[in-house]
Parts: C-alpha cells; sequence; structure tokens
C-alpha cells in the first residue's frame, strides 16, 4: 500500500480476481470519509477528503481480507469494427505477424470487461481465457485520438468513446456508442460483459443527435455573452464518486478562487461560476451583484476599473469586462444565486476530456440564475487567494510533492533531478494536464509496461519520451505511464494557474 499525494491510496494485488474483491467490498461499505475506489489491472486506488482519513485508511487497510466478489451473469455485446486503424500495420510488423494475421487475432477472441477506466465509456476488456498479446504502449502518447477509436495496449482492448489523448495502438474504428448519460447505465460495457469485434468493410454513417437537454428550474437571465475568450466553461465541485464509470471528478480548476468568489456574493461554495481563461466580456441584462477572482486581471463595469475579489453591482445594461491576466491563468466570475446550466451525473462542469457537462460557453449565449434566493445573504471584499509569481515576466509556481507512487522506476539521482530541476509548461498544456519540458528528460530504470492503474489530479506521469505531464481536474481516471510523484491536494490551485510558458518547481512535502 503506498500514499499517492496527500489524499489518496494505492493498493498492489497479485491478480485482476483480488482487485475485483476489494473493490465490491470497498464500494459496499466505503471507509469514512472515503471519496471514489477505483479498479484497475492490479491496483485499487482509494480517495478521501481529508489527509487525515486517507492516514487513518492506511492504518484500517493493513489488515483488511474481502471476501470474495459475487460476479453477475455477462452480457454478449458485439461490435462492428472497420479494421482502419493508423498503428495497425506497423503493430503487426512489430509483432512478427501479417495484417490479415493481427486482424483474426483480434476477431476471434472473446474479450471480458475487467473493469471501468481513463474516460466515461472506456472498458478495459482482457481475453477470456488465457493472456493475450503483449502491445506496448507508444512512446509518446497522441494529444487527440478519434471517438469511436479501436485500440489495444497490454494485455487489453477498449474503444475510445470520445475525442481523447491517448497512447494504444489504434487498430481500427467503430460507431457503436459506448456512453450515453441519459441510459441507465451510461456505459455500454460493464465489468463482467462479454466483447466480441466483428470485421466490417464499411460503417453507418455518423448520426447528427441534438444532446439531450435537462430542463431547467426557473430561472431569469442575468447576462448576454458578448466575448468568450480563448474558453469559458461552468464549472463547480464537479462529479466525484464515479471512477468506476470512467468519469473524474473535474470541477473548477483553481478551486480556492471559485470559493472565495462565491463567498463574495453569498453563494454556497458548490455553486457553479464561469472559469475563463483570455478574458471575456459580458452585458447585464438585470441588475445583479458579480465577483471576479483567480489570476491578476483588470476588472471593468463599462469604463470603471473595480477590485478583484469584492462583491460588485453590475446595473442593467452595463457591460462586465476581465482583461487578459497580467500573470497566472484562470479568472472566475460568479454571480448571487449561482449560475444554472444543464448538468450530467450531478454536476454542471464542463469536462474538456470526456465532453460530459455543458459546451464551453460562445458568444450570443444568455447566461441565468435561478429564482431562488441563495442559501447565503453576507458577503464582503477577500484577499484574492493567487499562490504563483510573477517573475521577469514569467509566471512560476513551486508545488510540494510525495514520492510515487512508482517513483521506484526511476533511479534515486533521477528522482533528486526531478526535484532539482524548473520545467516550463508547453503550449499543449488544458485542464486535462500540464505537458512539461526540460533540457534533460527524466529516464526510468525500468523499460516494461506498467499495466493500467488509478490516477489524481497531481500525478506527475512520466512517457517515455521523460517529459512529464502533471494531471489536472479533468484527467483520465487510469493511466499506464509511471507516476514519478503526486503533487498533494493543497497544491493543485497553483498548478491550475500556469500558463504556457510558465517555469514549475517541485518540493518534497513535509508531512
Amino acid at each position: 500500500m503506498t500514499p499517492v499525494g496527500s489524499r489518496a491510496l494505492i493498493v498492489d494485488l497479485p491478480d485482476l480476481e483480488a482487485v475485483m474483491d476489494w473493490h465490491a467490498a470497498l464500494s459496499a461499505a466505503p471507509l469514512d470519509e472515503q471519496s471514489d475506489v477505483i479498479a484497475a489491472a492490479r491496483t485499487v486506488l482509494l480517495t478521501f477528503a481529508s489527509p487525515r482519513a486517507a492516514a487513518a485508511a492506511a492504518t484500517e487497510l493493513r489488515e483488511f481480507s474481502p471476501a470474495r466478489a459475487q460476479r453477475r451473469a455477462p452480457r454478449t455485446i458485439e461490435i462492428d469494427v472497420l479494421y482502419d486503424g493508423a498503428d495497425l500495420d506497423s503493430l503487426a510488423a512489430s509483432l512478427g505477424t501479417s495484417r490479415a494475421e493481427l486482424i483474426e487475432w483480434h476477431t476471434s477472441t472473446t474479450w471480458v470487461a475487467a473493469f471501468g477506466g481513463f474516460a466515461p465509456g472506456f472498458s478495459y476488456c482482457v481475453p477470456e481465457h488465457g493472456r493475450g498479446l503483449d502491445i506496448p504502449r507508444l512512446p509518446t502518447p497522441r494529444t487527440e485520438v478519434p471517438a469511436g477509436a479501436v485500440a489495444v495496449a497490454g494485455q487489453f482492448s477498449a474503444v475510445y468513446p470520445r475525442t481523447s489523448p491517448g497512447g494504444w495502438q489504434l487498430v481500427g474504428t467503430t460507431r457503436t456508442a459506448m456512453w450515453d448519460s441519459a441510459a441507465s447505465p451510461p456505459a455500454l460495457v460493464a465489468p463482467g460483459d462479454r466483447v466480441r469485434y466483428r470485421a466490417v468493410d464499411t460503417l453507418p454513417e455518423p448520426r447528427s443527435e441534438s444532446p439531450r437537454r435537462r430542463e431547467l428550474p426557473p430561472h431569469r437571465p442575468v447576462f448576454r455573452v458578448e466575448d468568450p475568450g480563448l474558453l469559458t466553461v461552468f464549472q463547480d465541485l464537479g462529479r466525484p464518486g464515479h471512477g468506476n464509470l470512467g468519469v473524474t471528478t473535474s470541477g473548477s480548476a483553481d478551486r480556492a478562487s471559485a470559493r472565495t468568489a462565491n463567498a463574495a456574493v453569498g453563494n454556497a461554495r458548490g455553486a457553479a461560476v464561469l472559469e475563463n481563461v483570455g478574458g471575456c466580456a459580458l452585458t447585464a441584462r438585470a441588475e445583479t451583484v458579480v465577483s471576479v477572482t483567480g489570476a491578476p486581471a483588470d476588472v471593468l463595469i463599462d469604463d470603471r476599473l473595480v477590485p478583484l475579489a469584492a462583491p460588485l453591482i453590475v446595473p442593467a445594461g452595463a457591460r462586465l469586462s476581465v482583461s487578459a491576466p497580467s500573470a497566472g491563468m484562470r479568472s472566475y466570475i460568479a454571480v448571487r444565486g449561482g449560475f444554472i446550466a444543464n448538468t450530467e451525473l450531478g454536476s454542471a462542469s464542463t469536462d474538456v476530456l470526456s465532453g460530459l457537462g455543458p459546451r464551453p460557453i460562445a458568444a450570443g449565449d444568455t447566461l441565468s440564475v435561478a429564482l431562488t434566493a441563495p442559501p447565503f445573504s453576507t458577503s464582503a471584499t477577500a484577499s484574492n487567494p493567487l499562490r504563483v509569481r510573477h517573475e521577469g515576466g514569467i509566471t512560476a509556481g513551486t508545488v510540494r510533492c510525495v514520492p510515487g507512487p512508482r517513483d521506484d522506476w526511476f533511479s534515486p539521482a533521477t528522482f533528486e533531478r526531478f526535484l532539482a530541476t524548473p520545467y516550463t509548461v508547453t503550449a499543449e498544456s488544458n485542464r486535462v494536464g500540464l505537458r512539461l519540458r526540460a533540457e534533460h528528460p527524466l529516464e526510468r530504470t525500468r523499460n516494461d509496461e506498467l499495466p493500467s492503474e488509478g490516477m489524481v489530479a497531481g500525478s506527475v506521469q512520466v512517457p517515455p519520451s521523460g517529459q512529464p505531464v502533471v494531471f489536472l481536474r479533468d484527467h483520465a481516471v487510469t493511466g499506464g505511464y509511471p507516476v514519478i510523484a503526486t503533487v498533494i491536494d493543497e497544491d493543485l490551485d497553483i498548478i491550475a494557474q500556469l500558463p504556457a510558458g510558465a517555469t514549475l518547481r517541485f518540493e518534497l512535502y513535509n508531512r
């Protein structure tokens, strides 16, 4: 059992059967303050609401021995595949087989869904009988794998339900929908189901369906969006507790700033706010009270400069403008009563990896609040909680981390170099994670494949390229590259405010 950051534990187990037993037992009877339990190939990841609860669980689990999990009757699901994957030919050549033989192996194998993870509807499937081929992941994961891609890696096969990053080998394409938020259960393939892939020569044209809209409670419009900037999305506290569906928590990237904005206008801490990158402009359709927090930026009501982290009256017809930040990355806008938007799995957060939640906000959109009064009525100017530095025109941050859980894949000298290195945030970074760059890549002491395992926000993955990736709020639920260290939950807000070109350093967390 190994700590993962300050609020999680990972338990290494001998095989998938043991994983399923632990997952079933801890799902049925959660530990104190347990937030989620995520099954993977040979591990179970447990997350908690506080460091105290994680430490208490580590003690309790030393003597834990779950009963055998009851298995439900499996279904058989057929998935039509056009074998046109970008990696099909190169993978066949690397395995010393032909394209046709590789397709025959994939279609003749009966696969069994072992566990969910990575993304909503992504089911890790293993051969029903014996071991399959041992297939390496790509040295550097793709930044974009198309929805419907059929892929293999390690002992597993799966379908990417939505466009997302990924390091698996792509062998084909399907139009079978793997996830439907309105269905029960929303994932097409559940653990225990059998999956058969069937080769076809053509696929049906993709259906263009209007997204299902959930009826909103009574509300009133408060803003018209004139300019959404680079990206403006709704965020709240996210979707904790759905890791078994491949659904990450998501939610506000800089939670302290979001909480402060809500507190300033008298909202509950979990009320929906706007998370903005690059500045924005809104026109008030009714008089309302707002607060802007986060990255240092000029906030204007018409032509009047107003302070951050304060309750501000915006008259009907006035224009609220937030400039691009002078340092940092993200701004947060709260409105008294809380913004209202369509929800999925109980949250209005936009998850940019999975596509769950409302689409990003566009020019011309109308933003509304509920007609019910907010639960709190007091508001006051607060201190803006930004915790990054601005040095010589460059935003910089230092975060505390806990080694591992896979620091043993690196030499002690490499780990010391990891701590001593100032990393640069690259332009490929987003809410999924920060892609970092340094002059000297990190080198592993092991070259084998790590079985996929649960990840948390703050996990510092090291792909074979040696350039680390730090996961943010919209990270994949599971991953297959070793995590050299995990940023503690208390410092995730710092990472959220680092733009491209910023400098990031890591230091050890002293408990």
